[in-house]
């Protein structure tokens, strides 16, 4: 898996933390990025969908 290093508000981190760790949505930080990115990819393939961008769905 590729390691990425990128520049995030503290604001943002500390928010992303409070769901972090035991009986929490995400089991660790790289998880909650990793998830909030798929989504985020997810939502711009409906919306290239609804615009004939791309095929399928």
């Amino acid at each position: 898996m590729a390691k990425v290093c990128v520049e995030i508000p503290q604001e943002i981190v500390d928010d992303v933390r409070a769901h972090v760790g035991d009986d929490k949505k995400f089991v660790n930080f790289s998880d909650a990025v990793r998830t909030a990115l798929r989504k985020m990819l997810d939502q711009l393939d409906e919306v290239d969908r609804r615009h004939g961008r791309i095929e399928g769905g």
